[in-house]
């Protein structure tokens, strides 16, 4: 782990970010090949303008893990977002992606502690996070993260909707 370094994101890891958000959405859910509405689903959402307003947008917050300073993991954390089941606003972790080749190094773990830690500084006493019902891996990470499930609630592409477990923990 020693060649693993964290960092808040810089606007100029824009691009990387694009390339990282879009291999992990496929490995992650591609289970049925690459839809229409899965395309313009990434190409909308991890877009580099996008990533590069998330970067600079003061209501969000974005750590990155480096490998020989090449990003493999990213954190994003949204603030006041409102919770799709206990109707309250609060932190969300947005995303929590990795590169499965570093799947397994504490990575996630790192990032997460790194994410929890800046939203106590900013006075928050909770985080909340939706994640895809089906994703065993991650939903038995978060429940080791000391996360619980408060619901499930539908996350809605242009056709398809798709069943989250909604999580949150107290900080």
């Amino acid at each position: 782990m020693s060649l693993i370094n964290f960092r808040k994101a810089q606007l100029k890891d824009g691009k990387l970010l694009s390339v990282l958000y879009k291999s992990v959405y496929i490995e992650t859910y591609g289970t049925e090949g690459i839809t229409h509405e899965f395309t313009n689903f990434i190409e909308h959402q991890f877009s580099i303008e996008k990533i590069e307003n998330d970067i600079i947008d003061h209501t969000c917050d974005l750590w990155t893990a480096r490998y020989n300073k090449n990003p493999v993991g990213v954190v994003q954390v949204e603030y006041e977002k409102p919770c799709p089941v206990e109707k309250f606003a609060a932190p969300e972790i947005n995303k929590l992606y990795i590169l499965r080749n570093f799947y397994g190094m504490g990575i996630g773990q790192n990032l997460m502690q790194l994410a929890e830690h800046e939203i106590q500084k900013r006075g928050h006493d909770r985080v909340w996070l939706w994640v895809l019902k089906t994703n065993k891996r991650a939903v038995d990470f978060y429940y080791k993260q000391g996360y619980q499930n408060i619901g499930t609630a539908n996350f809605k592409m242009e056709h398809n909707t798709y069943m989250n477990i909604v999580m949150q923990k107290k900080l």
